[in-house]
């Protein structure tokens, strides 16, 4: 019995062994198509980014949906179709390479608003551009959140059809286009029963993204904030008090102001300092963080630079004055309500003496694992009515809850499988400070191990000069082609 299993052990190991010289050798070839076909894929990444799908603005509806199907089909994939919904639609795709192991993918095609004024390169243009110390760039909105990324992992795609080489693992991709407005009908795509039938047999979900620092450290996340978009009005019509139209402002000295009045309701909701949420109850169902996140953020601080935060973040000091190491503590601990924008009455040149009638704030309330999103809408609404302001309008646009995913699954340590092959060592993260829909694929019934995965730089989500490393300056830091073998490389670590 002995001899025999020590045979059986032997063929298995055998077998891997020789598993993993054939996949050393396709990756080879890989990389050398990925090559030839670059100049085609920065061209495929230009076009795509010269024609916007912006949800806010409702522009783009339905041709970014049928322009992401036609880059589906042409790098592979047999099924790709449009997904309608209450909104903008969704994309349906699925690629049989006839393998044991199926993999989910996760796309956006929807991209921010942007202000070409604010812009050092137009931004529809998708220029390459040198960056001292940094190497050839792309400037153009979504080139980083999320076209470069997910036009990389369709480079990846491209050139194992076109050098003729099987893919080592079936992909169900869903796609959205309203991240970018907190994803309010991901679930009527999601859980159409095709859709739900065909994730059920994954073995876990990524997105393309570019997890490097320009430092060369690379970040794996185990899962990310929840967020609620919404906007709150006070109007005179519905508060009863107030002018009913805009008027002149020599009469505030006897006539109520809804802007005030939601300037007021807006302070309730945090400490004095803006810092801390105080909307009743909402901090109950926030754990401190547990003795294993502590020692991943203590581990990650080692690796991270300050510096790279401030330049990320834009800030010079942190909250309270505080170091690094507890302000990436209470960057990953600490939900938020933040105020994106207030606007009423007039905010153009010059003064205008006016009282408005109404005035409206868009917020964004940023959840840990631990809250809800559901629970954290009627927590605002609830604290709002308690204190009188139950009149002002609180209409949510989008939102979702946190998502978690545990280091031990396959799905991400395949990640680190792939990383620590290449001699990085990276930074392991409790969960991304920002959002994405990942709750809708981690939760019951799909359960699903989720993660972001791909080397490359890039930066500016949501900001002006967006941009994506083309061809790096730095030996640490992969460009572009680089990104696209990184996907390669993953795949064959997720079929093992």
């Amino acid at each position: 019995m002995t001899k025999r299993f020590l045979g059986l052990a032997a063929m298995l190991l055998a077998g891997c062994a020789n598993q993993m010289l054939a996949a050393d050798a396709d990756i080879a070839a890989l990389k050398a198509e990925i090559a030839k076909n670059h100049d085609r894929a920065i061209l495929r990444l230009q076009e795509w980014v010269h024609r916007p799908a912006i949800a806010a603005e409702n522009l783009g509806f339905p041709e970014g949906a049928d322009y992401l199907i036609g880059l589906l089909k042409e790098v592979g994939f047999q099924r790709a179709e449009r997904i309608d919904t209450d909104g903008q639609p969704g994309v349906f795709a699925t690629l049989d390479a006839g393998a044991p192991k199926t993999v989910a993918v996760y796309f956006m095609y929807d991209v921010k608003q942007f202000d070409p004024k604010e812009w050092s390169s137009p931004p529809l243009e998708a220029r390459l551009i040198d960056r001292p110390g940094v190497g050839k760039v792309m400037i153009g909105r979504g080139v980083m959140n999320q076209k470069g990324p997910e036009s990389a992992f369709l480079a990846a795609l491209d050139a194992f059809r076109t050098s003729g080489r099987k893919l080592p693992v079936n992909l169900v991709l869903v796609a959205e286009g309203e991240e970018e407005i907190a994803s309010p009908h991901i679930a009527q795509i999601v859980q159409k029963p095709e859709v739900q039938a065909a994730l059920a047999k994954c073995v876990g979900l990524f997105l393309p993204h570019l997890t490097q620092g320009l430092d060369g450290n690379v970040t794996v996340n185990l899962g990310a904030k929840g967020v609620i978009e919404c906007e709150l009005t006070a109007d005179s019509l519905t508060w009863g008090r107030g002018p009913m139209r805009d008027t002149h402002s020599s009469f505030k000295s006897m006539v109520d102001s809804p802007a005030w009045r939601l300037v007021q309701a807006l302070s309730t909701l945090v400490t004095p300092d803006g810092n801390t949420p105080a909307i009743d109850g909402f901090m109950a169902n926030v754990p401190p963080l547990g003795a294993a996140d502590k020692a991943m953020i203590a581990a990650a601080a080692k690796k991270l630079t300050e510096q790279q935060y401030k330049v990320m973040s834009g800030a010079t000091k942190w909250i309270d004055d505080l170091p690094f190491l507890p302000a990436l503590e209470r960057y990953e601990a600490m939900p938020t309500v933040n105020i994106e924008g207030i606007y009423g009455g007039y905010t153009g040149p010059g003064g205008k003496t006016v009282l408005p009638h109404k005035a409206s704030a868009k917020l964004d309330l940023r959840l840990v694992p631990g809250q809800s999103a559901e629970l954290a809408l009627a927590q605002l609404k609830a604290h709002l009515a308690k204190r009188g302001y139950g009149d002002i309008e609180v209409n949510k646009t989008g939102g979702y809850d946190p998502t978690r995913t545990r280091l031990d699954t396959p799905l991400i340590q395949a990640q680190v499988a792939v990383l620590k092959r290449a001699g990085l060592d990276p930074v392991i993260w409790p969960w991304l400070a920002g959002s994405y829909p990942g709750y809708i694929f981690t939760q019951p019934p799909l359960s699903l191990a989720s993660g972001h995965f791909g080397l490359g730089n890039g930066g500016g989500q949501h900001a002006p000069d967006e941009y994506l490393l083309i061809e790096s300056a730095s030996p640490k830091v992969q460009g572009y082609d680089g990104a696209a073998l990184s996907y390669a490389e993953y795949l064959y670590e997720l079929a093992r």
